[in-house]
């Protein structure tokens, strides 16, 4: 370039620069004494920020229209499928990387909102709070990414639920549940069939319990275990210290292994001044004043335990212990991996057969029919307060509705154990005949030694003529289910929920009273089962007029929770869980 061609350059560029120089006085001169002219700026100012605004908007809702649920299906099945990390370390790292990639990702624009979900959806799964995550990331992720986010967690739930009887029961108990009709007129419910055929005596699978309760009357004695119920010979068993400073409730053991797996569970957490954490997580000791007020509220409880005798009461109280030693035990599973095999080699399927899907306790309860009962104020706060006094924060777990709807459930599961035919000594019961408690067991509640609670047996229904028999032939609680005839691959599995055997000094119509009236008042339904139905035909005009109150259709009072209700709606029911999760941290 010559010298005369830049100079014009140097001088167009001081011209221009001059103008613009007096535009900006003429205009800023204007601006400050010209109403007129600053309402055409305020009006043209509104004009371009609206379609900034609007620009902004069709570019989300151009990135998110290529967002469709099969992409996000696509996305969540490779998460799922990933192997991930097993150590706290590199759980840790894991964490720290993937919400770098989040970040990094979400700020590149809205071609990039997908991985940058992905990648933060990825830390959500291996955080040990996810509900305390979601809310920091409703405060620091973009608002398209967290709902992205929110959608893979929502399609999560929505897996898990549809999922679950494709992984529960395990395929090694040769069942399975389906939903069918069992009473005429009174819709599905889940019932159990086998997965194959079966010759008469054959055990069709065995199940450990979740919990167990031994009768107040053997417990006192000694004689049983309290945790597995096995009988114990003299001079055999291991006792719990009977002093104040090991608890107000004192069991007796028949092994080391019984006593740890009830230390670990539930027992420590209840009756004991022991720390509920694991050892592997550090925390202060509690002060004496700390410890006194929880030694006093477990006092406070046992004493309640042992005035009712209801066996319902301490299977509710075990089972809410061991769902929080399970939640606390997460923590440390990864560096402990043995106590992960310990537990899965207990058989009380308490999880599930799947490589990547997980279930806990809460999971398996919540599917379970229950009977509505009245809530007792009294005892809801008394167990409230003993968890609350070990660890603040555990009374969530214990709301006077839970409460009551967890005793519905152990009132219309739980089963009685009785070895061989049962026991002759157990005392007689001084309740009203309608408020004793009943348990599944074909000998009758009164010959059981102790009541207890299994995830795959409690989908077991009952028939007057059934399929199938419980046996504790073990001489503990694990229960065998025995074909009682030859069954055919996709036969329904039934048990007797009551003594059906005709006594020697009873007539048939008799039988079918004393059983029914069993049936309704323990479980509140009338049996509709081959044997009354072919039973009801043969009776004459005198025998009906006899068992008339028996007779009477009584409609399946058991009910199943709301939330399970919606699982028949599984986008619903996701969307529901996906958004509890965010309430119950904001609120």
């Amino acid at each position: 370039m010559d010298n005369r061609s830049t100079s014009y350059i140097t001088v167009a560029a001081v011209t221009i620069a001059a103008g613009l120089a007096a535009y900006a006085v003429y205009f800023d001169y204007r601006r400050r004494n010209d109403v007129e002219f600053r309402k055409k700026l305020k009006k043209e100012k509104k004009r371009v920020e609206k379609a900034v605004a609007q620009n902004k908007q069709s570019e989300l809702a151009e990135s998110s229209s290529e967002i469709n649920e099969q992409a996000l299906h696509d996305v969540l099945k490779g998460i799922r499928s990933e192997a991930g990390p097993q150590t706290s370390e590199e759980k840790e790292g894991y964490f720290m990387s993937q919400i770098n990639i989040g970040e990094q990702l979400s700020i590149q624009g809205p071609r990039m909102y997908l991985p940058a979900a992905a990648a933060f959806f990825r830390a959500l799964r291996v955080y040990p709070s996810p509900v305390e995550l979601i809310g920091i990331y409703e405060k620091t992720i973009i608002e398209p990414v967290f709902k992205l986010v929110m959608q893979l967690t929502q399609l999560d739930v929505k897996f898990r639920i549809e999922a679950y009887y494709d992984n529960f029961p395990p395929k090694r108990t040769n069942v399975s549940v389906v939903s069918r009709e069992v009473t005429p007129g009174q819709g599905n419910r889940q019932i159990l069939v086998v997965n194959k055929n079966f010759n008469a005596g054959e055990v069709i699978y065995k199940e450990f319990p979740v919990v167990t309760a031994l009768d107040p009357d053997l417990q006192e004695k000694g004689t049983h275990c309290g945790h597995c119920l096995r009988p114990i010979q003299p001079g055999m068993s291991l006792q719990t210290p009977k002093d104040s400073s090991t608890g107000p409730f004192h069991l007796t053991y028949c092994s080391k292994a019984c006593m740890l797996a009830s230390k670990n569970q539930y027992h420590s957490l209840l009756f004991t001044l022991d720390s509920p954490l694991p050892s592997e997580i550090p925390s202060m000791p509690p002060s004496p004043e700390v410890q006194q007020h929880r030694s006093e509220a477990q006092a406070k409880f046992a004493d309640f335990v042992k005035k009712e005798g209801r066996l319902s009461l301490l299977l509710v109280a075990r089972f809410i212990a061991r769902q929080v030693a399970g939640e606390t035990q997460k923590l440390v599973s990864a560096t402990s991996p043995g106590m992960a095999a310990a537990a899965a080699a207990n058989g009380d399927f308490t999880d599930a057969d799947h490589p990547i899907e997980k279930y806990v306790l809460a999971d398996h309860l919540e599917r379970l029919r229950y009977l509505e009962v009245v809530p007792n104020a009294a005892e809801t706060k008394l167990l409230s307060d003993v968890l609350s006094s070990a660890l603040p924060g555990l009374e969530e777990f214990i709301t006077e509705e839970k409460y009551a709807t967890s005793c519905g459930k152990m009132a219309y599961n739980a089963f009685g154990v009785c070895f061989g035919g049962g026991r002759d000594d157990r005392p007689e019961p001084t309740a009203r005949p309608e408020d004793v408690e009943k348990t599944r067991t074909p000998y009758g509640t009164q010959r059981q030694i102790g009541s207890a609670l299994y995830t795959v047996s409690s989908y077991l229904t009952h028939s007057c003529k059934p399929s199938a028999r419980p046996s504790f032939s073990s001489g503990t609680a694990e229960i065998s289910i025995i074909a009682n005839r030859d069954l055919k691959k996709g036969d329904v599995l039934t048990i007797a929920f009551v003594d059906v055997t005709q006594h020697p000094d009873e007539t048939v119509v008799e039988c079918r009273r004393r059983r029914r009236f069993e049936l309704a008042r323990g479980w509140r339904f009338s049996c509709a089962c081959e044997r009354c139905v072919e039973e009801a035909q043969m009776l004459s005009a005198e025998d009906k007029e006899k068992g008339n109150a028996a007779d009477e259709q009584l409609k399946d009072e058991s009910k199943i929770e709301a939330s399970v209700k919606n699982f028949s709606n599984p986008e619903q029911a996701a969307q529901d869980r996906a958004e509890d999760v965010i309430d119950s941290f904001i609120g």
